[in-house]
């Protein structure tokens, strides 16, 4: 038995590095002959999906608008679901409880550390208690490193239901629109302009950094004016630049003098394994236990304590410097990515179809709008296969 159908989701594809993970792995299990559906909330404009993956539009970004999940679910009848992120697994939870026992396994990537960096006492607690939930509606959790793995296993009570698989490397993309930097040395962010990635700090370090570093932040997000306005308080707005999201950074990567990513709470960013795979160096906080995995050698760059404005101010003067070494490249993990999560997808579904275990769902009959691959939207039976 094999998971034939394998249904995704997500509020929008351009959202950050979850949900472009997710759509290397959408292509890929689709180029293995895999039915793949990706739900969105919305598509954002022009994007183009991955070659034999469906993209059915529920219309809003908004991540209350997922909860019509469970009549997609039922219409489409997926062999299996796969949820991208931490963010999306409260939708994971509603889907558990609506289908019950005619649920398709689930499986979930843990895409974010068990402890943010960003609660207090209290809501640390009540995210706990969030997360030893999980065990109860997710069949297996898929984390990206050997650490970030122990961690969850302790931290969701999944009883050694955790597997191993690194995110598909990073592939440049010569068709992407290319990112111009600034003149002078540039500090390079990537991600979505959010509280979490606190990108606050290197506004603030850049007056004491030497006059022809350049700030450059490739993403978007509702931090944008917060940091705009920053930037202009000290001074600094002509050496801030704040190009939007990229949908390859690695060029811009490659020709930055450092990659920072300063931020609250990680899980395992592929951010800086894309950086190193190009030969430049890291700063970035001690926020994750996949952060020292991934940065394993002095060489690569520099680990420093969250919240330690000094720490991060040396360990970017240090890595600005003219005479400062770039590190050998290092190329980016999971090559065997898609096929490891195909294993463990179709071990799920065989034990599930086993004599005596409950078959699933079967198609419904609501009418839903699809994106394919070539840009036209249809209507489609959800009773029939959609290719």
């Amino acid at each position: 038995m094999t998971a034939r159908h394998v249904l995704t989701f997500a509020q929008s594809p351009g959202r950050g590095g979850v949900e472009r993970a997710q759509l290397r792995l959408c292509a890929g299990w689709a180029q293995a002959g895999r039915r793949v559906t990706l739900v969105l909330g919305r598509a954002d404009d022009g994007f183009r999906p991955p070659t034999g993956v469906h993209i059915v539009e529920l219309g809003s970004t908004d991540l209350l608008e997922l909860r019509r999940l469970a009549s997609v679910v039922r219409a489409l009848a997926p062999d299996l679901i796969f949820c991208p992120g931490n963010h999306y697994t409260g939708m994971a939870a509603l889907l558990r409880l609506r289908l019950r026992d005619a649920c398709p396994p689930i499986v979930a990537k843990m895409s974010s550390t068990t402890s943010r960096g960003d609660h207090g006492p209290v809501l640390d607690r009540l995210h706990a208690a969030w997360l030893r939930t999980h065990g109860r509606f997710l069949d297996r959790l898929v984390c990206m490193t050997p650490a970030t793995a122990r961690a969850a296993d302790r931290a969701l009570g999944m009883g050694g239901r955790v597997h191993v698989i690194a995110n598909p490397p990073t592939r440049p993309d010569p068709d992407a629109p290319p990112v111009l930097l600034l003149p002078g040395r540039v500090v390079l962010g990537v991600g979505r302009l959010v509280g979490q990635k606190r990108w606050d700090r290197l506004v603030d370090a850049l007056p004491r950094l030497p006059d022809d570093v350049r700030l450059v932040l490739l993403g978007e997000g509702p931090e944008r004016s917060t940091l705009e306005a920053r930037a202009r308080s000290l001074r600094v707005a002509h050496r801030v630049h704040l190009p939007g999201h990229a949908p390859c950074p690695l060029p811009a990567m490659a020709r930055a003098a450092l990659v920072a990513l300063p931020s609250d709470f990680e899980g395992a960013p592929g951010v800086l394994r894309e950086a190193l795979s190009v030969g430049t160096p890291v700063v970035a906080t001690d926020v994750s236990s996949a952060i020292r995995e991934i940065v394993a050698d002095g060489s690569q760059g520099d680990v420093v304590p969250r919240g330690d404005a000094e720490a991060l101010l040396a360990a970017l003067n240090r890595r600005l410097r003219p005479d400062a070494p770039r590190p050998t490249p290092v190329p980016q993990p999971g090559e065997d990515a898609v096929k490891r999560y195909l294993q463990l997808f179709d071990g799920l579904v065989a034990a599930r179809l086993a004599p005596n275990r409950h078959p699933g769902l079967v198609p419904g009959s609501i009418a839903l709008r699809v994106l394919t691959s070539g840009g036209t939207r249809r209507v489609m039976d959800p009773g029939t296969s959609p290719g």
